[in-house]
């Protein structure tokens, strides 16, 4: 049984979508390829998962939190789960662009694929998405949009505190 909440942040009201205990959906407003609201279930602001990660929200946009512990669940295809996962390995504060997130994954020509696994990442911000670039180190697409997709890459690397 899914349910939902909506937690402030500097990007504007992010939607939490959770499945039992774990956190499988985190969406902007606005933000691309984001589900019918219809498939958040029941709001419940008071469910333990999401104190959990609107605490680690907000400790991560205090400069406090690099990494995120929430348990997260994942629907995708294999492929899409891998890059994901993937993602969460790029460090806080540093980028790789889609052909290196390709590699990572053993399949150097991939980068295509790569990119649009990476736009239908459906826990954006906790999966660090944003931390993938173009090849000359360009924005390139993001679900959330560019505006927030500089926002949260000048954040990391220090240029907002």
């Amino acid at each position: 049984m899914r349910t939902h909440a909506v937690v402030d942040s500097p990007c504007g009201p992010l939607t939490l979508v959770a499945e039992g205990a774990a956190l499988c959906g985190l969406y902007m407003v606005d933000q691309r390829h984001r589900p019918d609201e219809l498939t958040f279930g029941s709001h419940d602001a008071s469910a333990e998962i999401f104190d959990r990660a609107e605490s680690e929200l907000k400790e991560y946009f205090a400069g406090q939190r690099h990494e995120f512990e929430v348990p997260l669940a994942f629907v995708g295809t294999p492929f899409q789960r891998a890059v994901w996962a993937q993602l969460r390995e790029i460090p806080y504060g540093t980028t790789i662009s889609y052909g290196q997130l390709a590699d990572r994954l053993g399949n150097p020509t991939a980068s295509r694929a790569v990119g649009l696994a990476n736009g239908k990442n459906p826990i954006g911000i906790i999966v660090p998405c944003h931390r993938v670039v173009g090849s000359t180190g360009s924005l390139t697409g993001y679900g959330g949009g560019l505006e927030r997709k500089r926002y949260l890459l000048d954040f990391e690397q220090g240029a907002l505190f």
